[in-house]
């Protein structure tokens, strides 16, 4: 064998080892409130990387605490804002409690939150930007937890933490601490004056996964202009996950914009649609969700609960869409 086949066997043989890890996915399994459905109170997220990092986005209200059976082992928790529908208030008794339009959120989780008794539960870390992380350190401390366990990752940096950049990205909308997370005197002087804490502004997440794939979790927010300028231009996100909801954040139309016009993935998964958004695990007719699927024009893929979608590098969904 003369040097250059040699050479070019050697090639062919590096890229066949390497195939594999290119193929490598990231799985997404959305933890909504009831099994097959894209519920109104629908917001967590499961991202696992190829490593078998496992991240865990805005646990909120339906995730059934830390000894929810559909968790598994969780390494890392991104809370984007302190609304009860994103850090957890309150949170479903088990997997599958009341129906779409009326789960059963009848355990509080006050003061703690959702997020804190989980990252308590599995030993998890807390990531965030912003002014939140103080906040979860002192949480976790006051329950026997590791306060560096809270970690910052604030505007125009970014942590890696198993394989996985995470970096915070900004969003437009409130971020006010309810008052029942502080309590004593000072929290209910706040309540009766109608004062929420302030833990800065709330953050999108950027995610960098040891398979290449770039997702942008937008939080809530409205139209932004870094939503070009950031997220895509610098970030080059190819997967996002995008707020439908209207009135409380964009509305499917202005979302639809934001995507089309401003991220350009190449594909996006539809969240916090604030509405029963599928029946029997299809779209309904009608609604805010079918507007967006309809409005989008990359591939729309709807969070069933307990679903795992697959993804690779480029933003394509391999299975489970």
């Amino acid at each position: 064998m003369n040097r250059s086949t040699w050479l070019a066997a050697v090639g062919a043989l590096g890229t066949a080892l390497a195939l594999p890890v290119l193929a490598q996915t990231v799985k997404v399994t959305p933890l909504g409130g009831i099994e097959g459905e894209f519920c109104p109170q629908d917001r967590a997220l499961v991202f696992e990387d190829p490593n078998g990092t496992r991240i865990l986005y805005d646990p909120g209200r339906t995730v059934a605490g830390g000894s929810d059976p559909r968790l598994g082992k969780i390494d890392i928790i991104l809370v984007s804002h302190m609304h009860g529908d994103h850090v957890g208030n309150a949170h479903n008794k088990a997997p599958n409690s009341g129906s779409c339009d009326k789960p059963d959120m009848s355990v509080s989780a006050m003061p703690n939150s959702n997020a804190v008794n989980i990252a308590l539960a599995k030993k998890s870390k807390i990531v965030t930007g912003s002014e939140m992380p103080p906040f979860f350190a002192a949480k976790l401390k006051a329950n026997g937890g590791d306060p560096a366990d809270s970690v910052l990752a604030r505007f125009g940096g970014s942590v890696t933490l198993g394989g996985v950049r995470i970096a915070t990205v900004t969003a437009l909308h409130s971020n006010g601490l309810d008052p029942d997370y502080i309590g004593g005197d000072l929290g209910k002087a706040m309540k009766e004056a109608g004062i929420a804490g302030d833990v800065g502004p709330p953050t999108g997440y950027v995610l960098r996964f040891s398979n290449g794939l770039v997702a942008y979790l937008s939080g809530d927010t409205g139209i932004m202009a870094d939503q070009e300028l950031v997220v895509r231009n610098h970030y080059n996100a190819k997967l996002a996950v995008m707020n439908i909801g209207d009135a409380l954040t964009t509305g499917p139309v202005e979302a639809a914009y934001v995507i089309n016009q401003l991220v350009k993935p190449a594909s996006v998964i539809a969240s916090h649609a604030n509405e029963v958004g599928t029946v029997g695990g299809k779209v309904r007719p009608g609604s805010k969700t079918e507007a967006f699927v309809k409005a989008a024009q990359m591939p729309v893929h709807i969070p069933l609960s307990g679903k795992t979608m697959e993804f690779d590098a480029a933003g394509k969904c391999t299975a489970g869409c």
